[in-house]
């Protein structure tokens, strides 16, 4: 198939304005965006999203899940669309870029070909993926697990917030539940743009990421059982002190990340100890490790290292202890083509570029199971995500949507 001219790009100025018009709605208090899945502020951004579309010329398509599928016809009817797109869904304290910009990239690249009056052989379709972020309803992921096969549609309806609501009821509410069939589309490839939400692009002073792995995760839940007793009157040996066992699991857990260097990490993020008083030698911890790497036989080792030391650690401070998967997926290696297809289109344009591994799990993670799938990122300043605070600039999205452009549209095949 013919490449697409290196003098083919996007408009980064209509790209950034959209940006920072979809950023007016939900706004966070710190200058991010509060616009959590199927609230008010989310179907106010779909609606933004879809006029945007149908301004396009395109046809919009909406399944049982939410998902938004907009769709540039190809001149071929025969042939399977290639997808592109992320979400639009932010966290509570979410910033303006963190898979918007896959989304509002998607489109770009749509009114760009309208621009040009290029027509493709496969229909483009941009994808916005209902609640990637999981804050709300968890899991994250939750509509692309869904039409990817992995979560049951039901059991999906039925997860509740904090509040008790219930995600299908919700999704009825704000108006955005389709009726068409979660999966029943097929997929010539998917293509996924997102900032990287880490500190190496950024670092290198490198311009594209090109994302060839994903990696796998285990969440792993301990609790450990002590005796609670009084700090002061208590002497050191006699205590069976919880906390003194979760701050050395604490070092295992780094230690064994460590140990498994490159491309693997380990760490306690969320953590309780019982009874939580400041004067009372906690009785109970309840904390769970997060270890990821894009290797499966490292990743598994991380944790049975961990399931064979901890209980060690337990036993000498003399403490009962149990350990309980609570999350995890596999790593995921991207298509080899589709890669290939945004390196060598960083290439063409002339953009620096670096094979990168997604410390973070997308959408692309498991649409990659039921289609030819690859991610391109751009760098973010300090890395920061998640976080109100976090920015890039107007060259980063600029970069990262023509090299999207490109492969999306050399995959789809120019005829004109």
């Amino acid at each position: 198939m013919a490449a697409p001219g290196e003098n083919l790009r996007i408009d980064g100025d209509r790209l950034w304005d959209s940006l920072m018009e979809m950023a007016q709605i939900g706004p966070g208090i710190a200058g991010g965006n509060n616009r959590q899945t199927v609230t008010d502020e989310d179907a106010e951004g779909r609606a933004l999203f879809q006029k945007w579309c149908e301004a396009a010329g395109c046809s919009m398509g909406l399944d049982q899940m939410g998902n938004m599928f907009a769709q540039r016809d190809g001149t071929d009817p025969d042939a399977l669309p290639v997808y592109v797109g992320s979400h639009l869904d932010t966290q509570p304290t979410g910033g303006k870029y963190d898979g918007i910009l896959g989304v509002l990239g998607g489109l770009e690249i749509l009114r760009s070909l309208n621009d040009l009056n290029i027509k493709t052989k496969h229909p483009i379709v941009v994808t916005n993926w209902t609640n990637e972020e999981g804050t709300r309803f968890a899991p994250a992921m939750l509509a692309s697990g869904v039409f990817a096969g992995i979560h049951d549609q039901d059991w999906a309806y039925a997860r509740e917030d904090a509040e008790g609501k219930r995600f299908g009821d919700e999704l009825e509410r704000i108006g955005w539940k389709g009726e068409e069939e979660v999966g029943a589309r097929k997929m010539h490839a998917f293509f996924e743009l997102h900032i990287e939400q880490g500190p190496i692009l950024e670092a290198e002073g490198v311009d594209i990421g090109v994302v060839t792995h994903g990696q796998g995760l285990w969440w792993l839940q301990v609790t450990l059982t002590g005796k609670d007793a009084h700090t002061g009157s208590t002497p050191m040996n006699m205590r069976v002190n919880a906390g003194l066992g979760m701050a050395r699991i604490t070092e295992l857990v780094h230690q064994i990340a460590m140990d498994s260097q490159p491309d693997a990490v380990g760490a306690i993020g969320h953590a309780n100890v019982y009874p939580n008083s400041r004067n009372v030698i906690p009785g109970k911890a309840v904390f769970t490790i997060d270890f990821r790497s894009p290797d499966q036989e490292k990743l598994d080792g991380m944790r049975a290292r961990l399931e064979a030391e901890a209980p060690k650690i337990a036993e000498a401070l003399g403490l009962g202890i149990e350990i309980e998967p609570v999350g995890h997926f596999d790593p995921v290696t991207f298509d080899e083509g589709c890669v290939s297809a945004i390196r060598q289109a960083a290439e063409r344009l002339g953009y620096s570029h670096r094979d990168i591994v997604s410390g973070a799990g997308h959408d692309a993670c498991w649409i990659n199971q039921v289609a030819p799938t690859a991610m391109v990122m751009c760098p973010c300043v300090d890395g920061l995500s998640h976080n109100e605070a976090e920015e890039i600039t107007k060259d980063w999205a600029r970069a990262g949507a023509d090299v999207l452009f490109h492969a999306v549209v050399e995959t789809a095949e120019i005829v004109s």
